[in-house]
């Protein structure tokens, strides 16, 4: 469980659900997590990060901040950092032809434009990773299905897949891999957002399972990728979904 000893590098949106698991899991690995979140420290309702793991007050919408941000952090670590996971995400709940423009660009900003920044700039860090850079994006089963009242959304995720791809190939020979994990449903504060009891019921339906999955296997994915034995796997999304993208009728 030390595997990641000597790893550092950043979360995005970890001050709960998803994101957080993720960076314990890294952290109880032996990695330095610096977690970047609106909040800066865990949310009410969820328990204390790991040790390993650093909250830092942030908007990854701020392209400044986050230069400056991620200059100071690789310096730390010999001028280089080892991962980025995208997680940070927003949502919109209404009917497609009610979505205003300006709901869908803050969707489209949040999930995809800030994940290809940041990527750009920990690009010069991760490229000097000793253990081969990472970046990690969380799509979604919005990627790969379409969903009601959530246009914008699905929309994103889509985007995010491309993104992943993209940089994949031009990054291959950059010593860093880019890949992209689609959580199906789990508990989290945005499900319950958007679900209610109608909505779930459908949702547990579409699962072969019957269940909501549990975020330690995100995190517990996110560690194999980052990890020693991810080195030569670029370009892909990995679906943890219960069966859910495979279920036909």
């Amino acid at each position: 469980m030390n595997e990641l000893n000597g790893y550092a590098g950043i979360v995005t949106g970890g001050s709960s659900g998803i994101g957080l698991e993720i960076a314990n899991q890294l952290a109880g690995r032996g990695a330095t997590v610096y977690i970047i979140s609106r909040t800066g420290h865990v949310k009410e309702g969820y328990p204390e990060s790991a040790p390993g793991t650093v909250h830092i007050k942030g908007d990854i919408n701020d392209r400044d901040a986050m230069r400056k941000l991620s200059g100071e952090l690789a310096a730390k670590h010999g001028g280089h950092l080892d991962f980025l996971v995208n997680n940070a995400g927003a949502t919109y709940k209404c009917a497609a032809q009610d979505v205003p423009e300006a709901e869908f660009r803050r969707v489209l900003d949040t999930n995809v434009t800030s994940v290809f920044v940041m990527s750009q700039i920990l690009y010069p860090y991760l490229k000097k990773s000793p253990y081969k850079g990472r970046i990690i994006n969380i799509s979604s089963m919005s990627a790969h299905l379409g969903f009601t009242l959530v246009v914008p959304y699905c929309t994103s995720k889509a985007a995010v897949l491309g993104l992943t791809r993209g940089l994949a190939i031009e990054w291959a020979n950059d010593n860093i891999c880019v890949n992209s994990i689609a959580p199906g449903w789990f508990h989290s504060k945005m499900l319950d957002a958007v679900a209610d009891e109608k909505r779930m019921n459908q949702i547990l339906s579409r699962i072969p399972v019957h269940k909501l999955g549990d975020t330690k296997d995100l995190g517990a994915m996110a560690a194999f990728l980052i990890g020693p034995n991810g080195s030569y796997i670029t370009g892909q999304d990995f679906a943890l979904d219960g069966g859910a993208l495979a279920y036909g009728y």
